[in-house]
């Protein structure tokens, strides 16, 4: 048994074989926690893949408030974590200021770029993921209303919401597309009854597909939806099982690939500084079947999104991408 080690007390018992003789990389897991079935549960499960096929350990700890954004970086990289992965677009500025301090350890921060010569930014193209989920809601949609759920009110929400839509037109060009946020603060992330009453709201105005970017938040969306009897469009990770029979599918974004790539990259001492994008192309984003939702999905919508995909990566449809004038040509 080896001890995965925490930067705040805490230990958990993990069962490996022998440890790695390089540094241990080290994973910071941001608000919500890790278990929040979506963006941070899916980047504890790329460490815990590392973490079993390589028979090496490594260092984790949770951000419990903002205060501790700074503290845990410095401390993870003081430990000797090597290198350290740092999760969400609010880390970036701290990032910013503490990664100059530590020149010999390397940095990996997954959803936003970070211009340092010791960083390895982590973008992914979830218009794109989104734009194939809003091709699935449009063909699933009886009432020719959807509608989207984010959680905090940051352009790299707006990016989700925005390929969702042109996914939604793509289909249905009269489509309805309702678009709420549930805050501007990073309680949005964790919000669940919130999340629920927006869901609820609306349902009311016509909506009979949601697809939540919200978090935490978004399993109150997910489960009143299941509740009210409608389909939902889970996120980041695969959702499906949450609600099987209305979860219609998931937009994954795989935030696994790039904490296990980060850690696999630094225990072979082949780290990159500089910007990773991961899209389509590159099994980065994607649309999940299973078991859970295959009854909901028929052989033309597999059909369509599939061949959607295709067009995408080969550059015949393109998807524009919020985040680069902060307009959307589907609202």
């Amino acid at each position: 048994m080896t001890i995965m080690k925490s930067l705040f007390g805490a230990t958990a018992i993990v069962a490996l074989g022998a440890a790695a003789a390089t540094a241990e990389p080290g994973l910071i897991i941001d608000l919500g926690g890790k278990f929040d079935k979506s963006f941070n549960e899916s980047a504890y499960n790329g460490a815990q893949r590392w973490l079993e096929e390589s028979g090496a350990s490594y260092r984790e700890t949770e951000l419990q408030s903002e205060a501790q954004r700074e503290q845990s970086m410095r401390r993870m990289a003081e430990s000797g974590a090597n290198p350290v992965v740092v999760l969400g677009f609010a880390n970036a500025s701290t990032l910013e200021k503490v990664a100059p301090d530590y020149p010999d350890t390397n940095f990996t921060i997954v959803d936003m770029v970070v211009d340092q010569p010791n960083v390895q930014s982590v973008v992914f193209k979830e218009h794109e993921g989104s734009f194939l989920v809003g091709v699935l809601a449009a063909m699933a949609s009886d009432s020719g209303t959807v509608s989207f759920i984010g959680g905090m009110d940051v352009p790299l929400i707006s990016k989700f919401a925005c390929g969702y839509a042109q996914g939604v037109k793509a289909v249905n060009p009269d489509a309805n597309v309702i678009v709420n946020m549930t805050g501007t603060t990073p309680t949005a992330w964790n919000d669940p009854v919130k999340g629920a009453e927006l869901t609820r709201a609306q349902i009311s105005q016509g909506s009979d597909v949601v697809y939540a970017a919200a978090g935490g938040t978004g399993i109150g969306v997910l489960q009143a939806a299941a509740d009210e009897g409608i389909l939902s469009i889970g996120v980041d990770s695969n959702q499906n099982y949450l609600h099987p029979g209305y979860v219609l599918t998931s937009m994954v974004k795989r935030v696994d690939n790039a904490v296990y790539e980060a850690f696999e990259a630094g225990a072979a001492g082949e780290f990159q500084p500089g910007i990773k994008v991961m899209g389509l192309d590159n099994n980065g984003v994607g649309w999940a079947l299973d078991e859970n939702n295959e009854p909901l999905i028929t052989e033309s919508m597999k059909a369509t999104v599939e061949e959607t995909k295709t067009r995408i990566i080969a550059g015949e449809i393109t998807v524009h991408d919020y985040t680069t004038d902060g307009s959307c040509p589907a609202y």
